[in-house]
């Protein structure tokens, strides 16, 4: 009998419950080790690189590159949320040169095809994005595909 109290004894004797309170309170599993004043900056430092992380998924860099005879934009890297279509940047573009709606202008995925202007910007970039960006080239006359 005394062995089987000698194995019940450790998970309960006082240095192994210590133990597994700091475990407990490290792992971040305990929710008073959550609530706790001392413990309460490394969450908030976690929610902010998280929504860092979020910000930036959310979001695509492109560099816009002209070709031809299109004009040279001042500014050629934008931030652009994910969900933006294709047709979206190609009015913005053409807002931008100040250009009429009713002028062609041609998207280019470096320098090999033309997206569908349905496209997300984010699919895109999953594709071919490099470096962190995505590069796409604007011409008013067709140049590549």
């Amino acid at each position: 009998m005394s062995d089987k109290n000698d194995d019940d004894a450790p998970p309960s004797s006082p240095t192994a419950g210590s133990a597994s309170t700091e475990n407990a309170g490290t792992d971040g599993k305990s929710p008073t080790s959550v609530d706790s004043p001392s413990v309460s900056p490394a969450p908030g430092a976690t929610a902010s690189t998280s929504s860092k992380l979020k910000s930036n998924s959310l979001k695509v860099d492109i560099l816009l590159k002209p070709a031809g005879d299109a004009p040279i934009m001042k500014k050629k890297k934008w931030t652009v949320d994910r969900t933006k279509k294709i047709s979206w940047v190609s009015d913005f573009i053409k807002k931008y040169i100040k250009s009429e709606a009713s002028e062609s202008l041609f998207l280019y995925v470096n320098q090999a095809f033309a997206p569908s202007p349905d496209t997300d910007i984010g699919s895109i970039f999953d594709c071919f994005g490099s470096d962190g960006k995505l590069v796409l080239h604007y011409c008013r006359t067709q140049a590549w595909g």
